[in-house]
């Protein structure tokens, strides 16, 4: 699939409330994207609680804070992660991004078009929940992955998110992780549940991509500071991941209407610099 000439497909990964595994779940998927031949810049957007580069073992020189408060280039900031993928480290004072004067968010969206044309995809990993500010951004991208777990109050806060972001803009495509399942049956009826819940109250459909087991794996990992995905390749929640992102290669491709309406950098200009920013 030849996109060499085409804008990396903007992708958000959301959940309703903190310790679902989201940050695990956005590198290893990054790192199976990458697995797959796709070209992936993963961006820390956990505002004020950035981890990406702690569960990979790696020590950044910069963060994106480096990039407004000392001018350092966007593309000095990436750095390189396992399987050759590109991260950006976040950072405590991330929340600026979302207050920025205009100059300096207009500098952020004319490097940030450079580095489009070099990815497939740009994977958001963002903070839990939502509020005004990251809801706007979550407004510009052209997909959203949505992690919850079985427990209640993951499935009813990943509804309510989703809820809210639909009733402002009901044309993002929504897709599904239902993560740390027990059984099969535990996943597929968390699934049905949300799936059902939109249908009815938004209708609103939303795509499973899968499910990940709770496996030790992902826990031993983490201590040893290896995506999950590398430090066992033939573990269950590893396959399980491959083929998630397989799923969603060809759901992300396949879908002609998303690649038409897609517009990251055009829509960051409308949500964050109003009108003028068309002129």
């Amino acid at each position: 699939m030849q996109r060499n000439n085409s804008q990396a497909k903007a992708v958000a990964i959301v959940s309703g409330k903190g310790g679902v595994g989201k940050s695990n779940f956005s590198l290893n998927f990054a790192i199976s994207l990458a697995k797959l031949g796709k070209r992936v810049l993963l961006f820390d957007m956990d505002i004020g609680m950035g981890n990406i580069d702690i569960l990979m073992g790696r020590n950044t020189e910069f963060t994106i804070i480096d990039f407004f408060e000392k001018q350092i280039p966007l593309k000095e900031i990436i750095s390189t992660g396992p399987e050759n993928i590109s991260f950006l480290a976040g950072g405590s004072g991330l929340t600026d991004l979302f207050s920025l004067e205009e100059s300096a968010f207009k500098r952020f969206l004319a490097e940030l078009t450079h580095l489009t044309g070099q990815y497939d995809y740009i994977l958001f990993d963002m903070g839990a929940g939502i509020n005004q500010d990251s809801s706007k951004f979550l407004l510009c991208v052209d997909e959203l992955i949505v992690i919850t777990t079985p427990e209640p109050t993951a499935i009813m806060d990943a509804y309510s998110m989703m809820k809210y972001l639909n009733s402002i803009n009901h044309l993002i495509p929504f897709y599904l992780i239902c993560n740390r399942v027990e059984t099969t049956k535990e996943g597929q009826d968390t699934n049905k549940r949300l799936q059902n819940a939109l249908r009815k109250f938004l209708t609103k459909e939303i795509t499973p991509l899968g499910l990940l087991p709770d496996d030790k794996t992902v826990s031993r990992a983490v201590i040893k500071q290896i995506p999950f995905i590398l430090f066992n390749p033939e573990a269950r929640v590893s396959k399980a991941l491959i083929e998630i992102a397989s799923r969603f290669i060809k759901q992300s491709f396949s879908d002609d209407l998303t690649v038409k309406n897609r517009n990251f950098l055009g829509n960051l200009k409308r949500y964050f610099l109003g009108k003028k920013a068309h002129k």
